[in-house]
């Protein structure tokens, strides 16, 4: 009995263990942790690399970032400042395609 018990503990022990990774995974509607933390960081790229910008400075901009996908929204001046804005988020590296929802004030 001993000599089944023992593979049999491995076994159970294997596949508990496997599902403790699942949890981190990534999935349609959620993002792993390392994503999480990557995505953070290209948030905090894009808004650094907005505030260089001179005409986009004093602008009211939110940004977000889920999967790579940067997110603009807020309100700016100009159509060019919207344009411009577009354009500084997808220069950033890690930015698959920016949604712009900035609103012309």
């Amino acid at each position: 009995m001993t000599k089944l018990t023992l593979p049999l503990i491995a076994a159970a022990g294997l596949a508990l263990s496997g599902t403790a990774f699942l949890g981190c995974a990534s999935t349609r509607t959620n993002e792993s942790a390392g994503e999480y933390i990557d995505n953070s960081l290209i948030t905090t790229k894009v808004k650094a690399a907005i505030l260089d910008e001179p005409s986009l400075k004093s602008l009211q901009i939110s940004v977000k970032t889920y999967k790579d996908v940067v997110q603009l929204s807020g309100f700016v001046d100009s159509s060019q400042s919207v344009r411009r804005a577009g354009e500084v988020a997808a220069g950033v590296q890690g930015v698959s395609s920016v949604k712009n929802d900035l609103i012309v004030k």
